[in-house]
C-alpha cells in the first residue's frame, strides 16, 4: 500500500536501500533539473506542468470560489522500476530526491519498489495536494488567486447573478480586473434600459465611453446573458443564450438579418440604434444620368433598394481595385461586395430583373460566397471562377489561411467540381488564386471589355 511521507528529504531519502547521500556527493547522480526526464518519469517540472494546466483551465480558480470536493487531491507518478533500481540506482536516487526535497506544497504518497532485487526503496508514487490554495501556492499563483476572489466578490455585490460568470471565466475576470465591474455596470444598465433606442454613443454612464463599450462588447454581453439567467427573472421569460457579440459563422447572415458586424450584432441584440449599411457602386454606363457628375456613390442599403436604374447588367466584385478599373460600359452597374457582406443586397427587389454577375477569389470561400449570395438573388452567374483562369495563374497562386469544407448546394456541377478540387487539395495544399491577382488582360477578355 502506499504510504504518505510528508516528512523532509533527508528522513525520507534514508527509506532508499542504499545511502544516496553518498551518491549524491560522488557525482554519480545526474543533476537535479535533469533527473528523471529521459527515462519518461514524472519529474518536478512535469508536476508543475500539470498544475499550471489546471490554473490555466480556470479549474483551481472555480474550487478556490465554490469547492467541488476535489480536494485533497492526488497526481500519481510515473516512477522507476525495479529493474531500473538495479541497472541505474544513481538516476533513480536523483530523480526522488529531487521530489523529496521540494515537498511543502504537497505531501508525497511513496510506494515499496525492489524488495527481491536491491532491497525495499520507498519511492515517490503521487504527489497530493491538501487544498486548491496549496496547489496555486505551488506554481507561484497566490496573488492573483487573491485577486480573483476579491473582483468575484466585488461582482457579486454589484448583483449575485455575476458570481456565474466569474466561475465560468476566472482567467478572463483576472485579465479585466477593475474593467469587468465597469463592464458589469453596463450590462446593469441593459437590464434596466431593454430597449434603449438610441446609439452606443449616447449611453451617459460615470467612467464608461464609448471605446470601452467597444473593446469590452463581448463581456457585457456575457454579464448581461447571466442577468437574463438569474432567477430573479420571472418564469414566462426566456433566456437567449446566443450571445449578440458571438462571432457569426461567415455568411451565416446572408439573407437572415442585417446585423453582420460585432457592432452591429451589439446594438441589434440590447436595441441600440446602428448606422445602417452601405452599398458602394459605379454606374458604368456614361450615357445614364444619375447625379451631376458622381459616377461612385455611396446610399444605404434601404435606399439602393429603392432605386430604379435603367441598367440591364450588374456586376458584383469584393475587390477594390478591380470595382475601381472596370471601364465603361453600356447598361452596367458595379458593386463593390467585399467579402460576405451581401445582407445588404438581400432587400434588392430589382436585381431579380437583371443579368447579375460575380465574381470572387477562386478559393473554397469564393464560391462560399456565390453560394450565399444565390441564397438571396439564385439566377446569379459567376465569371473568371473557372479551371481555365486558375490554371492559367500558377504563378500567382497562394495559400487559403483556413479552407471551407462545408457543403454547397447551390452551385453548378462546373463550380462544385472545382471547389471540390480546391477543398480536397486537387491542385495542391490550400490553393488560392485572388482575383487582384488575375492578369488584366485576361479578365476584361472574359468580362467582355
Amino acid at each position: 500500500m502506499p504510504k504518505r511521507r510528508p516528512e523532509g528529504p533527508e528522513a525520507s531519502l534514508r527509506g532508499l536501500g542504499r545511502d544516496l547521500r553518498a551518491d549524491r556527493l560522488s557525482g554519480s547522480a545526474p543533476g537535479r533539473a535533469q533527473a528523471g526526464r529521459a527515462e519518461g518519469w514524472t519529474t518536478l517540472a512535469d508536476l508543475r506542468a500539470q498544475s499550471l494546466k489546471a490554473w490555466g483551465s480556470g479549474a483551481l480558480l472555480r474550487e478556490v470560489l465554490e469547492p467541488s470536493g476535489l480536494y485533497s487531491r492526488r497526481r500519481p507518478f510515473k516512477r522507476p522500476t525495479a529493474a531500473t533500481l538495479r541497472s541505474d540506482y544513481a538516476a533513480a536516487s536523483a530523480w526522488a530526491a529531487e521530489l523529496f526535497a521540494a515537498v511543502g506544497p504537497f505531501s508525497l504518497e511513496t510506494a515499496e519498489v525492489g524488495r527481491t532485487t536491491v532491497g525495499a526503496n520507498q519511492l515517490p508514487a503521487a504527489a497530493v495536494f491538501a487544498s486548491a490554495e496549496a496547489e496555486i501556492g505551488f506554481v507561484g499563483k497566490a496573488k492573483d488567486a487573491a485577486r480573483f476572489v476579491e473582483l468575484a466578490g466585488d461582482l457579486s455585490t454589484l448583483h449575485s447573478a455575476f458570481r456565474g460568470w466569474a466561475l465560468k471565466r476566472p482567467l478572463k475576470l483576472l485579465e479585466l480586473g477593475a474593467d469587468a465591474l465597469t463592464a458589469a455596470r453596463v450590462a446593469l444598465w441593459l437590464e434596466d434600459h431593454p430597449e434603449p433606442g438610441m446609439y452606443v454613443r449616447q449611453l451617459s454612464l460615470p467612467g464608461v465611453h464609448t471605446k470601452f463599450i467597444e473593446n469590452h462588447r463581448a463581456v457585457i454581453s456575457e454579464l448581461a446573458v447571466e442577468l437574463r439567467a438569474s432567477p430573479a427573472r420571472t418564469a414566462v421569460e426566456s433566456v437567449d443564450e446566443t450571445l449578440p457579440d458571438s462571432s457569426a459563422e461567415p455568411g451565416s447572415l446572408l439573407g437572415l438579418a442585417p446585423a453582420r458586424t460585432p457592432a452591429a450584432r451589439f446594438a441589434a441584440g440590447h436595441g441600440f440604434l446602428h448606422p445602417p449599411e452601405l452599398v458602394r457602386f459605379r454606374l458604368l454606363d456614361p450615357a445614364v444620368p444619375l447625379l451631376g457628375r458622381a459616377r461612385d456613390l455611396t446610399v444605404t442599403a434601404e435606399a439602393f433598394s429603392t432605386l430604379s436604374l435603367p441598367v440591364t447588367k450588374v456586376l458584383i466584385t469584393e475587390n477594390l481595385v478591380n470595382f475601381l478599373a472596370l471601364p465603361e460600359r453600356p447598361d452596367t452597374l458595379a458593386i463593390y461586395g467585399g467579402g460576405y457582406g451581401f445582407s445588404s443586397l438581400r432587400d434588392v427587389g430589382w436585381l431579380r430583373d437583371c443579368e447579375v454577375l460575380y465574381w470572387g477569389d477562386l478559393d473554397t470561400h469564393g464560391f462560399r460566397i456565390l453560394d450565399q449570395l444565390r441564397a438571396v438573388h439564385p439566377h446569379v452567374v459567376s465569371v473568371l471562377m473557372d479551371q481555365a483562369t486558375l490554371l492559367a495563374h500558377r504563378d500567382a497562386w497562394g495559400s487559403e489561411p483556413s479552407p471551407s469544407k462545408a457543403v454547397l448546394s447551390r452551385l453548378t456541377a462546373e463550380e462544385s467540381a472545382l471547389y471540390e478540387g480546391l477543398r480536397d487539395d486537387a491542385f495542391g495544399t490550400a490553393v488560392r488564386l485572388e482575383q487582384e491577382l488575375i492578369r488584366w488582360d485576361w479578365a476584361l477578355h472574359r468580362l467582355g471589355g
